[in-house]
């Protein structure tokens, strides 16, 4: 089925663009705002609102196929690209994607995907990510559509994969409400949880770390009162971007003797911990990753590190893996670009013995949520992100309907 026409709109994302820097400099909160300049390139204030582009292949039949262009909630820090501004890369999508794809027909998703994903623009610069992530998306939607297939059944038939049987476990994430949104979690009885935004020494670690670790006795006891049964035990998650780095001063001894103190806190669920460190570049990253991952396991600890900052491409994803940097990468979908990036960064992490987690953002949209619902349910990685937003009711509520949908439909078209 040939593509007709490629219309774009501007839209908003589920949450805020933020300057990661300037959090970490100590900005202060001041209601859904902060307080003082900004420090990254190319933005206007620490918080400023997310947005999107929806990219809209009209089809022959009068169809539309889409998917919605988003960057991450932190752009432009530890390595992405830049603040992704709307009436910045309509026109390029325009003046260069547009002549590539209207008045064709494409049979495969894989092939389109790739081709999009590595188009050089006329000045010889790729696509910014964010682009790649939406183009890609309306790439598997438009074959889908052509096909009469679910999104998932063209990715498991094209990577030689099998639908899920069952949902993935779903993490949800509480931004700085970390108290109330856990509550709502353990009531919708969410796999994973609640991220909890630890993105501050002073206010949400503790210089020492006594913060989390009070935190931490809360929430396993909030979890102890409300859950339903004793059959529900989620994995406690906690993503600490870094913080850690700034507390201990880089001595993985000493990091690696404060997650495992973490872990007895955490009993009797399941500790992963995000991001301890983040030591400025990729390389050194890895190094220090491998290395407190090693003295963990040395201590007999089951606490898994997961790996976030610095990774950010498939082949960052290839490089951690390979360097046990870490137990669990997160595939952070619009760092990707190309959603062929995240499907493939999936796949080689189940092979290679390193937890996947297909994550992404808060600052994404409902179409990309339920797109990468469908990509998880054809590559099943071992969780995926609930969003866009930080309210937990929405981004749950969109993933588990959409992998619901799929789980109802798979086996009937």
């Amino acid at each position: 089925m040939k593509i007709k026409n490629v219309v774009c709109s501007a839209g908003r994302t589920g949450f805020f663009f933020d300057d990661q820097k300037a959090i970490k400099e100590n900005a202060k909160l001041d209601g859904s705002s902060y307080v003082g300049n900004p420090v990254t390139p190319g933005f206007s204030k620490i918080r400023q609102a997310g947005e999107s582009i929806s990219v809209m292949f009209i089809l022959e039949d009068g169809q539309v196929a889409y998917g919605d262009c988003a960057a991450v909630q932190y752009s432009g820090a530890a390595g992405r690209d830049p603040l992704f501004l709307a009436k910045d890369f309509i026109p390029i999508i325009e003046s260069e994607i547009k002549d590539l794809l209207v008045g064709k027909e494409f049979n495969e998703f894989k092939g389109l995907a790739e081709m999009l994903d590595n188009y050089k623009t006329k000045s010889g610069k790729v696509l910014h990510t964010a682009i790649r992530y939406g183009i890609t998306q309306a790439a598997l939607d438009y074959v889908a559509k052509s096909q009469k297939k679910l999104m998932a059944q063209v990715i498991a038939k094209e990577y030689g994969l099998q639908v899920s049987n069952t949902i993935i476990p779903i993490f949800s994430q509480s931004g700085d409400d970390r108290y109330n949104n856990v509550d709502k979690m353990i009531l919708k009885s969410s796999n994973v949880l609640p991220h909890a935004l630890i993105n501050n020494v002073e206010e949400k670690l503790g210089k020492n770390g006594e913060k989390l670790a009070e935190y931490l006795k809360w929430l396993t006891k909030r979890v102890g009162d409300l859950r339903a049964n004793d059959s529900y035990k989620p994995i406690l998650h906690i993503d600490v971007y870094g913080t850690m780095s700034t507390a201990f001063n880089d001595d993985n001894e000493k990091i690696a003797d404060y997650i495992a103190s973490l872990e007895t806190l955490a009993k009797p669920f399941h500790l992963r911990i995000e991001g301890p460190v983040d030591v400025g570049n990729k390389d050194d990253q890895i190094v220090a990753l491998a290395d407190i991952r090693a003295k963990l396991e040395k201590r007999g600890s089951k606490v898994e590190i997961v790996a976030d900052e610095w990774c950010n491409t498939l082949q960052d994803v290839i490089d951690f893996t390979d360097a046990k940097a870490g137990h669990m990468a997160q595939v952070k979908t619009p760092d990707l670009g190309g959603i062929n990036n995240s499907i493939e960064a999936i796949i080689y992490c189940k092979k290679n013995n390193m937890g996947a987690y297909l994550g992404g953002t808060c600052n994404e949209t409902e179409r990309s949520a339920q797109i990468c619902a469908n990509i998880a349910m054809a590559t099943t990685p071992t969780q995926t992100l609930a969003k866009p937003g930080m309210g937990v009711d929405e981004g749950f509520m969109i993933m588990y309907n959409e992998m619901n949908r799929i789980l109802a439909l798979k086996d009937v078209l």
